[in-house]
């Protein structure tokens, strides 16, 4: 395949060639094609470049090795993702030991009234990255699955080990707690 070929080529159709044709060296394609994102998404969570540069070749790494039981269900892009995310979150777990039940119990916030998906809209970009570091790395990547990414409650529950029911409960207080802060940090009405 000529480099043309190649920048035409769908993630799904170079996995596909890579897993059953036997193509390995197409990796290297992908493996360039995501670099860059991935670091970015590790940089969100760790805020520290060379690491996230270390993080993103691990998680290309891992995911060459688990492409065989990519089953092509969502993008390919969005499997990647979902391997970065824990690969991040994982980390902080250990690093910070944030286990994110005793974490939400010591950072109650109170019932805020009628909040909705609307009132996040509001949000300056600048603002939410701010706030977007103050919450739970959880959150935060319930968030970005959700909004950023549009995976859908089954694929972010997978991600994240935990039940559709408890992604649901904990956008929920993720939404709640970025408006929460936004009122309080910002000294906003929404």
């Amino acid at each position: 395949m000529t480099k043309e070929q190649l920048s035409d080529t769908s993630d799904e159709e170079l996995v596909r060639l890579i897993t059953q044709e036997q193509r390995t060296e197409l990796f290297e394609h992908l493996y360039k094609r995501y670099f860059l994102k991935v670091v970015d998404r590790c940089h969100s969570f760790v805020r520290n470049r060379d690491l996230a540069e270390d993080f993103a070749s691990d998680i290309l790494s891992k995911a060459y090795e688990k492409l065989p039981g990519f089953k092509g269900n969502a993008h390919f892009s969005s499997w990647l993702y979902a391997i970065t995310y824990n690969y991040s979150i994982d980390y902080l777990r250990l690093k910070k030991k944030l286990h994110y039940p005793s974490w939400n119990a010591e950072n109650e916030i109170p019932d805020i009234p009628d909040e909705s998906e609307a009132d996040l809209q509001d949000l300056s970009y600048d603002n939410l990255l701010k706030i977007l570091e103050m919450i739970h790395p959880e959150e935060k990547a319930l968030l970005l699955m959700k909004y950023q990414d549009n995976l859908p409650g089954k694929q972010i529950a997978q991600t994240l080990r935990i039940s559709e029911d408890a992604v649901k409960m904990r956008l929920k207080r993720a939404r709640t707690r970025v408006i929460y802060l936004y009122q309080t940090v910002f000294e906003k009405d929404l």
